[in-house]
Protein backbone atom coordinates (compact mmCIF):
# COMPACT_ATOMS: atom_id res chain seq x y z
CA UNK A 1 0.00 0.00 0.00
CA UNK A 2 1.21 2.92 -1.33
CA UNK A 3 2.42 5.58 1.94
CA UNK A 4 1.13 9.33 2.65
CA UNK A 5 4.15 11.46 3.18
CA UNK A 6 3.27 12.18 6.62
CA UNK A 7 3.09 8.59 7.47
CA UNK A 8 7.04 8.43 6.00
CA UNK A 9 7.73 12.08 7.94
CA UNK A 10 5.97 10.34 11.52
CA UNK A 11 7.40 6.69 11.00
CA UNK A 12 10.28 8.06 11.30
CA UNK A 13 10.20 10.59 14.42
CA UNK A 14 13.51 10.18 15.72
CA UNK A 15 15.12 11.26 12.22
CA UNK A 16 12.78 13.85 11.79
CA UNK A 17 13.44 15.55 15.57
CA UNK A 18 17.02 15.29 15.17
CA UNK A 19 17.03 17.46 11.92
CA UNK A 20 14.36 19.92 12.95
CA UNK A 21 15.56 20.11 16.57
CA UNK A 22 19.60 21.04 16.22
CA UNK A 23 19.70 22.08 19.51
CA UNK A 24 19.21 18.78 20.81
CA UNK A 25 22.06 15.62 20.50
CA UNK A 26 20.90 12.35 19.91
CA UNK A 27 21.13 11.35 23.32
CA UNK A 28 19.61 14.18 25.01
CA UNK A 29 16.66 13.22 22.26
CA UNK A 30 16.63 9.93 23.01
CA UNK A 31 16.04 10.78 26.77
CA UNK A 32 13.34 13.26 25.45
CA UNK A 33 11.46 10.18 23.89
CA UNK A 34 11.90 7.92 26.57
CA UNK A 35 10.35 10.56 29.01
CA UNK A 36 7.26 11.42 26.95
CA UNK A 37 6.61 7.69 26.18
CA UNK A 38 5.59 7.86 29.92
CA UNK A 39 5.56 5.08 32.56
CA UNK A 40 4.44 1.79 31.97
CA UNK A 41 2.66 1.45 35.26
CA UNK A 42 -0.34 3.56 35.69
CA UNK A 43 0.17 7.56 34.92
CA UNK A 44 -2.51 8.79 36.97
CA UNK A 45 -2.38 7.68 39.92
CA UNK A 46 -2.09 9.72 43.20
CA UNK A 47 1.71 9.18 43.93
CA UNK A 48 2.15 10.32 40.42
CA UNK A 49 0.32 13.37 40.65
CA UNK A 50 1.67 14.40 43.61
CA UNK A 51 5.15 13.65 42.64
CA UNK A 52 4.63 15.72 39.86
CA UNK A 53 3.48 18.70 41.74
CA UNK A 54 6.52 18.31 43.96
CA UNK A 55 9.16 17.37 41.52
CA UNK A 56 12.62 19.38 41.80
CA UNK A 57 11.98 21.82 38.40
CA UNK A 58 15.15 24.06 37.56
CA UNK A 59 15.69 27.11 35.99
CA UNK A 60 18.49 28.02 33.07
CA UNK A 61 17.93 31.73 31.93
CA UNK A 62 20.04 31.03 28.68
CA UNK A 63 18.10 27.79 27.50
CA UNK A 64 14.76 28.71 28.36
CA UNK A 65 14.89 32.63 27.58
CA UNK A 66 12.08 32.75 24.20
CA UNK A 67 13.60 35.25 21.58
CA UNK A 68 11.48 37.84 21.06
CA UNK A 69 13.87 40.25 18.59
CA UNK A 70 15.34 40.46 15.01
CA UNK A 71 13.70 37.35 13.28
CA UNK A 72 11.02 36.12 16.00
CA UNK A 73 10.13 39.94 16.23
CA UNK A 74 6.31 40.83 16.63
CA UNK A 75 4.58 41.69 13.29
CA UNK A 76 0.86 41.95 13.72
CA UNK A 77 -1.09 39.90 10.87
CA UNK A 78 -2.77 41.46 8.06
CA UNK A 79 -6.35 39.93 8.36
CA UNK A 80 -7.80 41.69 5.74
CA UNK A 81 -5.17 40.51 3.04
CA UNK A 82 -5.34 36.84 3.91
CA UNK A 83 -2.90 36.06 6.86
CA UNK A 84 -5.12 33.18 8.99
CA UNK A 85 -5.03 33.42 12.63
CA UNK A 86 -7.59 31.66 15.07
CA UNK A 87 -9.20 29.64 17.98
CA UNK A 88 -5.78 28.52 19.45
CA UNK A 89 -4.09 31.94 20.81
CA UNK A 90 -0.74 30.11 21.46
CA UNK A 91 -0.73 28.76 17.32
CA UNK A 92 -1.50 32.78 16.69
CA UNK A 93 1.44 34.45 18.58
CA UNK A 94 4.08 31.85 16.66
CA UNK A 95 2.95 33.05 13.76
CA UNK A 96 3.01 36.69 14.51
CA UNK A 97 6.88 36.21 16.19
CA UNK A 98 7.75 34.16 13.04
CA UNK A 99 7.97 30.96 14.58
CA UNK A 100 5.81 29.75 12.59
CA UNK A 101 4.76 31.28 8.72
CA UNK A 102 3.69 34.71 9.08
CA UNK A 103 0.32 33.90 6.56
CA UNK A 104 -0.84 31.22 9.71
CA UNK A 105 -0.63 28.44 6.87
CA UNK A 106 2.02 25.45 8.80
CA UNK A 107 3.89 22.00 7.71
CA UNK A 108 3.25 20.24 10.49
CA UNK A 109 6.45 19.45 10.98
CA UNK A 110 7.23 23.64 11.63
CA UNK A 111 3.95 23.35 13.96
CA UNK A 112 5.83 20.26 16.38
CA UNK A 113 9.11 22.87 16.11
CA UNK A 114 7.32 25.57 17.02
CA UNK A 115 5.36 24.32 19.94
CA UNK A 116 8.56 22.45 21.49
CA UNK A 117 11.21 24.95 21.27
CA UNK A 118 8.59 28.30 22.78
CA UNK A 119 6.47 26.68 24.79
CA UNK A 120 8.08 23.52 25.97
CA UNK A 121 5.34 21.56 24.68
CA UNK A 122 6.38 17.53 24.48
CA UNK A 123 7.10 15.89 21.33
CA UNK A 124 4.50 13.36 21.84
CA UNK A 125 1.91 15.92 22.93
CA UNK A 126 3.14 18.06 19.85
CA UNK A 127 2.87 15.61 17.44
CA UNK A 128 -0.10 13.97 18.15
CA UNK A 129 -2.07 17.03 18.17
CA UNK A 130 -0.34 18.22 14.89
CA UNK A 131 -0.63 15.02 13.14
CA UNK A 132 -4.63 15.08 14.17
CA UNK A 133 -5.10 18.78 13.17
CA UNK A 134 -3.36 18.09 9.96
CA UNK A 135 -5.93 15.31 9.17
CA UNK A 136 -8.78 16.34 10.08
CA UNK A 137 -8.66 20.30 9.55
CA UNK A 138 -5.46 20.49 6.85
CA UNK A 139 -4.25 18.48 4.35
CA UNK A 140 -2.43 14.85 4.86
CA UNK A 141 -2.05 13.95 1.27
CA UNK A 142 0.06 16.98 0.53
CA UNK A 143 3.50 17.26 -0.04
CA UNK A 144 4.18 19.04 2.51
CA UNK A 145 0.79 18.08 4.82
CA UNK A 146 0.20 20.68 7.27
CA UNK A 147 -3.26 22.82 8.16
CA UNK A 148 -4.04 26.55 8.44
CA UNK A 149 -4.25 27.91 12.16
CA UNK A 150 -7.12 30.09 10.70
CA UNK A 151 -10.03 30.00 8.53
CA UNK A 152 -9.96 27.79 5.41
CA UNK A 153 -7.57 28.29 2.86
CA UNK A 154 -6.03 26.41 -0.64
CA UNK A 155 -2.28 27.57 -0.27
CA UNK A 156 -0.10 25.41 -2.73
CA UNK A 157 2.42 23.43 -1.45
CA UNK A 158 0.45 22.70 1.85
CA UNK A 159 -3.06 22.37 1.45
CA UNK A 160 -3.59 21.53 -2.37
CA UNK A 161 -2.47 17.58 -2.12
CA UNK A 162 -3.58 15.07 -5.09
CA UNK A 163 -6.56 13.28 -3.54
CA UNK A 164 -8.03 15.54 -1.25
CA UNK A 165 -11.50 16.18 -2.59
CA UNK A 166 -12.87 19.71 -0.44
CA UNK A 167 -11.27 22.81 0.88
CA UNK A 168 -9.47 22.20 4.56
CA UNK A 169 -11.40 23.58 7.12
CA UNK A 170 -8.44 25.08 9.36
CA UNK A 171 -9.24 25.11 12.84
CA UNK A 172 -11.77 27.82 12.73
CA UNK A 173 -13.75 25.42 11.07
CA UNK A 174 -13.62 22.88 12.85
CA UNK A 175 -16.41 22.76 15.08
CA UNK A 176 -17.00 19.62 16.95
CA UNK A 177 -14.03 17.92 15.48
CA UNK A 178 -11.17 19.98 17.37
CA UNK A 179 -12.41 23.22 18.36
CA UNK A 180 -15.50 22.89 20.49
CA UNK A 181 -18.21 24.23 23.33
CA UNK A 182 -17.13 25.34 26.74
CA UNK A 183 -13.72 26.90 25.81
CA UNK A 184 -12.20 29.31 28.55
CA UNK A 185 -11.83 32.34 26.10
CA UNK A 186 -14.04 31.32 22.88
CA UNK A 187 -17.48 31.44 23.01
CA UNK A 188 -19.98 28.61 21.82
CA UNK A 189 -20.64 28.54 17.73
CA UNK A 190 -24.04 28.50 17.84
CA UNK A 191 -24.43 30.98 20.77
CA UNK A 192 -22.29 33.72 19.41
CA UNK A 193 -21.80 33.14 16.00
CA UNK A 194 -18.30 32.29 15.72
CA UNK A 195 -15.78 29.96 17.61
CA UNK A 196 -12.59 31.64 16.95
CA UNK A 197 -12.83 34.91 18.26
CA UNK A 198 -11.98 36.01 21.71
CA UNK A 199 -15.03 36.99 24.40
CA UNK A 200 -14.03 39.88 26.87
CA UNK A 201 -16.38 39.19 28.94
CA UNK A 202 -15.41 35.18 29.37
CA UNK A 203 -11.70 36.68 29.17
CA UNK A 204 -12.52 38.91 32.14
CA UNK A 205 -13.67 35.45 33.84
CA UNK A 206 -10.83 33.89 33.61
CA UNK A 207 -8.56 37.10 34.31
CA UNK A 208 -10.53 37.33 37.68
CA UNK A 209 -9.54 33.42 38.74
CA UNK A 210 -6.10 33.59 38.20
CA UNK A 211 -4.27 33.29 41.78
CA UNK A 212 -1.61 36.47 41.91
CA UNK A 213 1.65 35.63 43.22
CA UNK A 214 0.85 31.89 42.87
CA UNK A 215 2.91 28.96 41.00
CA UNK A 216 1.22 27.67 37.54
CA UNK A 217 0.08 24.05 39.38
CA UNK A 218 -1.73 26.03 41.80
CA UNK A 219 -3.18 28.93 39.59
CA UNK A 220 -4.25 26.11 36.95
CA UNK A 221 -6.29 23.78 40.42
CA UNK A 222 -8.08 27.25 41.47
CA UNK A 223 -9.81 28.01 37.59
CA UNK A 224 -12.09 24.73 38.58
CA UNK A 225 -14.93 26.53 39.46
CA UNK A 226 -14.23 28.55 36.33
CA UNK A 227 -14.32 25.36 34.46
CA UNK A 228 -17.43 23.70 35.80
CA UNK A 229 -19.11 27.55 35.13
CA UNK A 230 -18.28 27.53 31.73
CA UNK A 231 -19.67 23.91 31.40
CA UNK A 232 -22.86 25.10 32.84
CA UNK A 233 -23.01 28.34 30.65
CA UNK A 234 -23.32 25.82 27.93
CA UNK A 235 -26.00 23.87 29.28
CA UNK A 236 -28.01 26.72 30.38
CA UNK A 237 -27.78 28.92 27.07
CA UNK A 238 -26.90 26.48 24.20
CA UNK A 239 -29.61 24.17 22.92
CA UNK A 240 -26.50 22.93 20.41
CA UNK A 241 -23.95 22.30 23.03
CA UNK A 242 -22.50 19.39 22.17
CA UNK A 243 -19.24 17.41 24.33
CA UNK A 244 -17.68 15.13 22.20
CA UNK A 245 -15.03 12.99 23.24
CA UNK A 246 -11.53 14.94 21.44
CA UNK A 247 -12.74 18.45 21.44
CA UNK A 248 -14.87 18.22 24.38
CA UNK A 249 -13.24 15.79 27.11
CA UNK A 250 -9.60 16.71 25.46
CA UNK A 251 -9.47 19.65 23.63
CA UNK A 252 -12.17 22.11 25.57
CA UNK A 253 -9.61 21.24 29.15
CA UNK A 254 -6.67 22.74 27.18
CA UNK A 255 -8.32 26.48 27.32
CA UNK A 256 -7.84 26.28 31.17
CA UNK A 257 -4.42 23.88 31.50
CA UNK A 258 -2.51 25.07 28.61
CA UNK A 259 -1.80 28.73 29.58
CA UNK A 260 -0.84 28.13 33.29
CA UNK A 261 1.79 25.19 32.04
CA UNK A 262 2.99 26.61 28.90
CA UNK A 263 2.36 30.38 28.79
CA UNK A 264 3.23 31.23 32.40
CA UNK A 265 6.99 33.05 32.63
CA UNK A 266 9.30 30.64 34.12
CA UNK A 267 12.33 32.22 36.72
CA UNK A 268 14.27 31.32 39.47
CA UNK A 269 11.06 32.54 42.24
CA UNK A 270 8.62 30.34 40.36
CA UNK A 271 10.44 27.65 38.09
CA UNK A 272 7.06 25.79 37.47
CA UNK A 273 5.70 29.30 36.43
CA UNK A 274 3.49 31.92 36.87
CA UNK A 275 1.36 33.60 34.87
CA UNK A 276 0.99 37.26 35.56
CA UNK A 277 -2.00 39.09 34.47
CA UNK A 278 0.26 41.01 32.04
CA UNK A 279 1.53 37.80 30.35
CA UNK A 280 -1.97 36.44 30.21
CA UNK A 281 -3.21 39.80 28.02
CA UNK A 282 -0.65 39.95 26.01
CA UNK A 283 -0.71 36.10 24.63
CA UNK A 284 -4.36 36.79 24.49
CA UNK A 285 -4.37 40.03 22.59
CA UNK A 286 -6.07 41.87 25.30
CA UNK A 287 -5.29 45.40 26.51
CA UNK A 288 -6.16 47.85 29.22
CA UNK A 289 -7.80 47.28 32.48
CA UNK A 290 -10.32 45.07 33.96
CA UNK A 291 -13.79 46.54 33.26
CA UNK A 292 -12.58 47.93 29.84
CA UNK A 293 -10.49 45.42 28.53
CA UNK A 294 -9.60 46.01 24.26
CA UNK A 295 -9.02 43.01 22.35
CA UNK A 296 -7.61 43.34 18.69
CA UNK A 297 -7.95 40.48 16.71
CA UNK A 298 -4.89 38.26 15.82
CA UNK A 299 -2.59 40.24 18.03
CA UNK A 300 -1.69 37.76 20.05
CA UNK A 301 1.95 38.66 21.15
CA UNK A 302 4.77 36.46 23.67
CA UNK A 303 6.14 38.91 26.13
CA UNK A 304 9.91 40.48 26.00
CA UNK A 305 11.68 38.68 29.03
CA UNK A 306 9.48 35.43 28.63
CA UNK A 307 10.81 31.96 29.85
CA UNK A 308 9.72 28.88 28.47
CA UNK A 309 9.35 25.32 30.55
CA UNK A 310 12.46 23.77 31.98
CA UNK A 311 14.40 21.73 28.99
CA UNK A 312 13.66 17.89 30.67
CA UNK A 313 10.14 19.21 32.01
CA UNK A 314 8.25 19.46 28.87
CA UNK A 315 4.71 18.97 28.57
CA UNK A 316 3.15 15.64 28.03
CA UNK A 317 0.52 13.22 27.13
CA UNK A 318 0.44 12.40 31.01
CA UNK A 319 1.21 15.39 32.35
CA UNK A 320 -2.26 16.89 30.16
CA UNK A 321 -3.99 14.06 30.78
CA UNK A 322 -3.56 14.57 34.76
CA UNK A 323 -4.22 18.00 34.20
CA UNK A 324 -7.60 17.11 32.72
CA UNK A 325 -8.16 14.57 35.26
CA UNK A 326 -7.67 16.81 38.24
CA UNK A 327 -11.20 18.42 36.98
CA UNK A 328 -12.97 15.47 35.71
CA UNK A 329 -12.69 13.83 39.10
CA UNK A 330 -14.31 17.02 40.90
CA UNK A 331 -17.27 16.79 38.08
CA UNK A 332 -17.52 13.39 36.04
CA UNK A 333 -19.53 15.59 33.15
CA UNK A 334 -16.23 16.54 32.09
CA UNK A 335 -15.17 13.02 31.29
CA UNK A 336 -18.22 12.42 29.35
CA UNK A 337 -19.88 12.56 26.14
CA UNK A 338 -22.90 14.23 26.24
CA UNK A 339 -24.82 17.40 25.33
CA UNK A 340 -28.14 19.29 25.16
CA UNK A 341 -30.96 17.58 23.28
CA UNK A 342 -32.44 20.54 21.18
CA UNK A 343 -33.06 23.03 24.63
CA UNK A 344 -31.25 24.46 26.74
CA UNK A 345 -31.01 23.12 30.29
CA UNK A 346 -31.97 18.86 28.81
CA UNK A 347 -28.38 17.59 29.12
CA UNK A 348 -27.92 14.36 28.74
CA UNK A 349 -24.75 11.93 29.22
CA UNK A 350 -23.66 9.06 26.82
CA UNK A 351 -23.49 5.52 28.40
CA UNK A 352 -19.76 4.72 28.07
CA UNK A 353 -20.69 1.53 28.44
CA UNK A 354 -23.42 1.19 25.71
CA UNK A 355 -20.92 3.28 23.32
CA UNK A 356 -18.35 1.13 23.38
CA UNK A 357 -20.23 -1.93 22.99
CA UNK A 358 -19.17 -3.39 26.89
CA UNK A 359 -15.79 -2.64 26.76
CA UNK A 360 -15.27 0.26 28.87
CA UNK A 361 -17.41 1.78 31.73
CA UNK A 362 -18.10 5.03 32.82
CA UNK A 363 -17.24 4.19 36.62
CA UNK A 364 -13.80 3.26 35.93
CA UNK A 365 -13.07 5.67 33.04
CA UNK A 366 -10.83 7.49 35.47
CA UNK A 367 -8.91 4.93 36.51
CA UNK A 368 -5.20 3.94 35.58
CA UNK A 369 -4.70 4.27 31.31
CA UNK A 370 -8.87 3.76 30.90
CA UNK A 371 -9.22 7.65 29.71
CA UNK A 372 -6.52 7.75 27.27
CA UNK A 373 -7.36 4.08 25.93
CA UNK A 374 -11.26 5.28 25.44
CA UNK A 375 -10.86 8.44 24.23
CA UNK A 376 -7.91 7.37 21.32
CA UNK A 377 -9.25 4.18 20.19
CA UNK A 378 -12.67 6.32 20.30
CA UNK A 379 -10.78 8.83 17.87
CA UNK A 380 -9.89 6.05 15.75
CA UNK A 381 -12.62 3.95 15.20
CA UNK A 382 -15.05 7.35 14.46
CA UNK A 383 -12.65 8.96 12.30
CA UNK A 384 -13.68 7.25 8.78
CA UNK A 385 -17.15 8.06 9.32
CA UNK A 386 -16.07 11.74 10.22
CA UNK A 387 -13.86 12.59 6.86
CA UNK A 388 -16.32 9.95 4.07
CA UNK A 389 -16.16 12.86 1.48
CA UNK A 390 -13.07 14.59 2.16
CA UNK A 391 -10.32 12.65 1.14
CA UNK A 392 -10.21 9.97 -2.03
CA UNK A 393 -7.89 7.58 -0.29
CA UNK A 394 -9.01 7.47 3.11
CA UNK A 395 -7.03 4.60 4.17
CA UNK A 396 -3.83 6.60 2.96
CA UNK A 397 -5.17 9.81 4.27
CA UNK A 398 -5.77 8.54 8.10
CA UNK A 399 -2.50 6.76 8.26
CA UNK A 400 -0.55 8.93 10.06
CA UNK A 401 -3.29 9.45 12.79
CA UNK A 402 -3.59 5.39 12.68
CA UNK A 403 -0.18 5.22 13.25
CA UNK A 404 0.46 8.16 15.99
CA UNK A 405 -2.45 6.25 17.73
CA UNK A 406 -1.26 3.18 17.98
CA UNK A 407 2.35 4.62 19.31
CA UNK A 408 0.50 6.34 21.76
CA UNK A 409 -1.81 3.15 22.85
CA UNK A 410 1.36 0.45 23.11
CA UNK A 411 2.70 -0.73 26.45
CA UNK A 412 -0.53 0.46 28.29
CA UNK A 413 -2.64 -2.67 28.05
CA UNK A 414 -5.63 -1.14 26.72
CA UNK A 415 -9.09 -3.26 26.38
CA UNK A 416 -9.31 -3.70 22.95
CA UNK A 417 -12.66 -1.53 21.54
CA UNK A 418 -14.11 -3.61 18.57
CA UNK A 419 -17.08 -0.79 18.07
CA UNK A 420 -18.56 2.40 18.68
CA UNK A 421 -22.48 2.67 18.91
CA UNK A 422 -23.14 6.07 16.88
CA UNK A 423 -26.03 5.95 17.06
CA UNK A 424 -26.25 7.49 20.46
CA UNK A 425 -24.99 10.59 19.21
CA UNK A 426 -28.30 11.73 16.98
CA UNK A 427 -29.97 13.06 19.99
CA UNK A 428 -28.02 15.51 20.55
CA UNK A 429 -29.03 18.54 17.51
CA UNK A 430 -25.32 19.64 18.21
CA UNK A 431 -23.12 17.03 16.36
CA UNK A 432 -25.86 16.45 14.04
CA UNK A 433 -25.79 20.18 12.75
CA UNK A 434 -21.83 20.09 12.63
CA UNK A 435 -21.33 16.40 12.05
CA UNK A 436 -17.77 16.39 14.07
CA UNK A 437 -16.34 13.50 15.84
Amino acid sequence: MKQSILTVVFTSLLTLHVSAFPHLNPQALQDLLKRDSGSKGCPFGHDKAHNREKRAVGFDPVAQHVSTTGQYAFVPPNIAAGDKRGPCPGLNALANHGYLPHNGIAPSTTIIQAVNQVYGMALDLATFLSVYGTVFDGDSLSLTPGYSIGGPSTLGGILSGAGILRTPSGLTGSHNNYEGDTSATRGDLYVVGNDDLLQLDLFQQYYDALLDNTPAPQQYSALFPFRQARFNASIENNPYFFFPQFAGVMVAPAGFAFPPAMMSNKSAQYPEGYLDKETFKSFFAVSGKPGSFKYQQGYERIPDNWYKRAIGDEYTIPDFLLDVLQFGLKDSRLLSVGGNTGTTNSYTGVDVTALSKGVFNGATLAQGNNLQCFIFQLIQAEAPGVLTGVYENLTEALQPLVDNLNGNLKGLGCPQLMGVDQSLYNQFPGYTKAKGV
